[in-house]
């Protein structure tokens, strides 16, 4: 169960100064994980935990801290009012009142104000309490299509002999995130939208030279995580 840690935030101006209680969702890192698989985990992609932990590369290290939510839950505190949370977050009091649907500029302690930390979800957002993550790995309770068990391994852009580029022309070096698959065309058509399980949603992009009859090989970006994945018997969902 994803659980919130509280941690101190000490924002220092030279006009007044927001409270400190807050809290965002953080995972520590164990050994072993990547920041994809702790992606997958929380239903995000790999570029959104770098932006809201200010990343410039994937290497991270056990014991790290990150944040795997773009919102974080601001506690009003006695004294606090919009103007000096906004300028502690370096938000505008507009988004922070439209986020919080709040009518007015006035505020209680003990009030609780969600902060979003990346642009997407600052403007785009319709409802300001939920966060709309990436496509889940769980398999529906309800889908329609047609379903077929399949052996699935798995693959990167920069294996020996790869281009990064699927048989349809997407660039995985360009677009790691990607949700993609190699398939045989026969089975199962390029293009085709389909359900893996415990990859989630994905397309097929791609074929193989091995990839014959029942078989798909699924994208993974980083080489430690695809070893992982092996080798290993996954229901498929075709959905169009």
């Amino acid at each position: 169960m994803k659980k919130y840690l509280y941690y101190l935030l000490a924002a220092i101006t030279i006009w007044s100064t927001a409270g400190v209680s807050a809290h965002a969702e953080e995972v520590t890192v164990n050994k072993g994980d990547t920041l994809w698989s702790i992606a997958q985990k929380h239903e995000v992609s790999v570029q959104d935990i770098k932006n809201w932990n200010s990343l410039t590369s994937d290497l991270i290290h056990p014991n790290d801290k990150l944040d795997v939510s773009p919102e974080e839950i601001y506690i009003v505190e006695s004294g606090d009012t919009l103007w000096n949370i906004a300028k502690t977050y370096d938000i505008s009091v507009h988004n922070l009142m439209k986020w919080n649907q709040l009518k007015s500029d006035f505020i209680k302690p003990g009030l609780e104000l969600i902060i979003y930390k990346n642009d997407s979800a600052k403007e785009e957002t319709a409802n300001p309490k939920t966060v709309v993550k990436a496509a889940n790995i769980e398999q529906p309770a309800a889908e329609e299509g047609k379903s077929l068990t399949v052996t699935a391994t798995a693959y990167t852009a920069s294996c020996e002999g790869c281009i990064g580029i699927t048989k349809t022309g997407v660039n995985l070096n360009d677009n790691p995130d990607a949700k993609v698959i190699a398939v045989d065309p026969d089975v199962i058509p390029l293009g085709s939208k389909v359900f893996v399980e415990g990859y989630g949603y994905a397309t097929a992009e791609d074929i193989g030279g091995g990839i014959k009859g029942n078989e798909i090989d699924v994208f993974i970006p980083g080489t430690q995580d695809a070893m992982q994945w092996g080798r290993k018997d996954v229901k498929v969902t075709i959905l169009n």
